[in-house]
């Protein structure tokens, strides 16, 4: 690939895409780092405008496959020195490349539309103020393993295309239709006009994730890390469920605890046989 380095961390689209990065500005571009997580962007059709990349990642075949990809789509490439790459990167060990894509379009229509298209009775995450990127990373790539068919944050939650976030979630952040920023009720008249049962984690609960009918129209509301669901909270939705725990164990983290209860609602909708 033949392009002019660019050797300062001065240039303008070094001190660009660190904005993107840091989200200092409302650019409506999300930053992504590294080669796997790059790759699913493209094949996930993320429209990129910007690739930064170093001389050692398009000596790689698979970085030369895709900055040849990148090309094709229309994405700018730029070839940047190490040292500019060290002050993009998010990481402590840069793989060479890095993105600047549109943000992905989220929303009530975009996950409407997307039920309707998927089954009759859709299994949703909804994640309520978790600040943990790297939590709500992990839930989205659970959620999309366990075959949820959509993610719903409200105000107060991590960004889901955070850095951080984007890397715990591996690419899901790019297929799982979501919903970002809706106000707790909102989401929940929004359930009971399409006739989604809620249902949300916690400790005081009578049932245990067992017992609940996951193969209806679910949604699974899972709580801040340290708080989880407050009692209010728990008072509007249609159902509450826990997870089992030997004593003196109180708590899981609330990625795991996710994962546990998706899995079994994977197990009751025949998703999974063993």
């Amino acid at each position: 690939m033949e392009s002019e380095k660019i050797t300062s961390r001065h240039n303008t689209l070094a001190k660009h895409a660190r904005a993107v990065r840091d989200g200092r500005e409302a650019l409506a571009q999300i930053f992504i780092e590294g080669l796997r997580l790059s790759e699913e962007a493209v094949r996930s059709r993320l429209v990129v405008q910007d690739a930064l990349y170093t001389e050692r990642f398009e000596g790689e075949e698979r970085g030369l496959a895709l900055l040849k990809e990148l090309k094709q789509t229309g994405a700018r490439l730029s070839l940047v020195s190490d040292d500019v790459m060290s002050s993009v990167s998010d990481t402590r060990t840069p793989q060479g490349i890095a993105l600047l894509a549109s943000r992905p379009h989220t929303g009530s229509d975009r996950l409407s539309a997307a039920l309707k298209a998927a089954s009759s009775n859709p299994l949703l995450v909804i994640i309520h103020g978790i600040n943990n990127p790297a939590n709500a990373g992990a839930i989205l790539r659970t959620a999309e393993a366990a075959g949820a068919q959509g993610i719903i944050s409200t105000k107060g939650t991590t960004d889901l295309f955070n850095t951080k976030a984007l890397r715990g979630s591996m690419g899901s952040g790019f297929r799982l239709p979501m919903w970002e920023r809706a106000e707790f009720a909102e989401v929940l008249a929004w359930c009971r006009g399409n006739r989604i049962h809620t249902v949300g984690s916690s400790l005081k609960a009578s049932a245990s994730h067992t017992e609940v009918d996951w193969t209806r129209a679910c949604a699974l509301v899972i709580g801040a890390e340290a708080a989880g669901l407050g009692t209010g909270e728990l008072s509007m939705l249609d159902e509450t469920t826990r997870i089992p725990m030997r004593p003196p164990v109180e708590s899981l983290n609330a990625a795991v605890a996710s994962g546990i209860i998706l899995y079994e609602a994977a197990r009751q909708r025949a998703g999974f046989t063993h």
